[in-house]
């Protein structure tokens, strides 16, 4: 009997003690797969960050790299949407470096970090004490040297590409030395006509504009704007604002200083056109316009003339552009010759050219011009002026400025175009 209960017992404390065991590893079981579960989280995330998340000509851009260029703007105080910033600059950054790897151009490890001894230095820190404020903010030292790699690429690359058409010429330098004595105060209100002619109108237009020179009346020049002029300004009479005689062009300055109000300047032969002006207000006043030392415009074009099909396409075209750039993605795919970008002394511009640009503020278009015997329509956007330098400087000093600024130009050209080529995928 003892024996018996004794058997029972004992069978009850197995039994316990393998339900505790079964307890103990399903809670051991159960925290491995909850440890592995939060490793397998964890190193999703961490490949999640170095995965990449744009592709710029099957390059990528990561994650980590998005959040430290932003993270570093924002230690430097970049101003605007930082985010959107480190996505642009990255994309720039990498456009920079394919351009200049493809031409042989890779920064040495001394020019990497003199420049980011130099770029430490507009905060008066070394290169040492600039990297461990970042690192302490939290911005890795890689993100530092990969930003300025890519500039150095880069500037290397464009003055290499670049030099010979960046050079400016003893007359420019003269010219921006003199700006002082050049500039002027006076101002002129005037109304403009300008007629197309092409090769089978020519003479018929030719007469015509003849007949308008002599007229003296503001209400005449008016009405035959509004009825034969093919600019903007035609449902406005041809009048246009008063306008600094400096921001004319340098041809058509005499010729308006020539008239008296009321009268209408002869026949002005243009690429493709006649143009007329007349004169209807001068004045002097206590401003002195700054002497513009070089004009940088765009030019489309569209063949087809001044067709009603082709003046739809150009306002297609100005509703999708902000900014000379912008006319890269336009341009995209066709021939180069669609596109002419230019940066040059207000006197080597044609003056039909001139005077349209003179009448825009940057990013605003012009449609009165064409080009190939009136068969081709000239987009024309004016990009920048560029204001001569007054101040007391040596020629040396000045050549190098005037230098730059035309690198510059044609730097921001080429990667605007470089940007309009690339695959970019998210």
């Amino acid at each position: 009997m003892f024996e018996l209960l004794n058997r029972k017992k004992n069978h009850r404390k197995a039994s316990t003690a393998i339900a505790v065991s079964n307890r103990a590893r399903a809670l051991l079981t159960a925290g491995l797969v909850t440890g592995l579960c939060l490793m397998a989280a964890g190193a999703f995330a961490q490949q999640g960050l170095f995965s990449p998340v744009i592709k710029v000509n099957e390059q990528a851009i990561t994650g980590f790299e998005l959040q430290q260029r932003a993270r570093m703007l924002q230690v430097l105080n970049a101003p605007g949407d930082i985010n959107k910033l480190a996505r642009e600059q990255l994309i720039d950054d990498r456009l920079r470096l394919q351009a200049a790897s493809a031409a042989g151009f890779a920064p040495s490890e001394e020019e990497i970090l003199a420049a980011m001894e130099e770029f430490a230095g507009r905060a008066n820190l070394t290169r040492e004490e600039f990297t461990k404020a970042l690192a302490g903010a939290g911005v890795d030292v890689t993100t530092f040297r990969d930003f300025v790699r890519a500039g150095v690429a880069w500037r290397n690359y464009v003055q290499a590409r670049f030099g010979g058409e960046s050079n400016v010429s003893e007359a420019e330098i003269s010219r921006a030395l003199s700006s002082s004595a050049n500039g002027s105060n006076v101002r002129v209100l005037i109304s403009e006509l300008i007629m197309p002619a092409p090769p089978q109108q020519a003479e018929a237009v030719r007469a015509r504009a003849e007949q308008i020179s002599q007229y003296t009346s503001e209400g005449e020049f008016s009405a035959a704007a509004r009825k034969y002029s093919a600019t903007a300004s035609r449902g406005a009479g041809g009048r246009l604002p008063w306008r600094e005689l400096t921001e004319l062009p340098p041809a058509l300055r005499p010729i308006l200083l020539g008239l008296a109000p009321g009268e209408v300047s002869d026949p002005l032969p243009i690429p493709n056109g006649i143009a007329l002006f007349q004169l209807r207000a001068i004045e002097e006043t206590g401003y002195t316009a700054p002497e513009v030392a070089a004009v940088e415009y765009a030019a489309y074009y569209i063949p087809g003339g001044r067709t009603a099909e082709t003046l739809a396409k150009a306002r297609v075209v100005a509703s999708k552009v902000d900014r000379c750039d912008d006319l890269y993605g336009i341009a995209k795919a066709q021939p180069a010759e669609v596109l002419d970008r230019q940066s040059l002394p207000p006197s080597e511009l044609p003056t039909d050219v001139a005077f349209e640009l003179s009448k825009l503020d940057p990013g605003e278009i012009s449609t009165a011009l064409t080009r190939s015997n009136g068969q081709t329509l000239m987009v024309l956007m004016l990009c920048g002026r560029t204001n001569a330098i007054a101040e007391d400087a040596d020629r040396e000093t000045l050549a190098l400025g005037l230098r730059n600024r035309r690198l510059g130009s044609l730097a921001d050209g080429y990667l605007a175009q470089l940007r309009a080529d690339a695959y970019i995928t998210e």
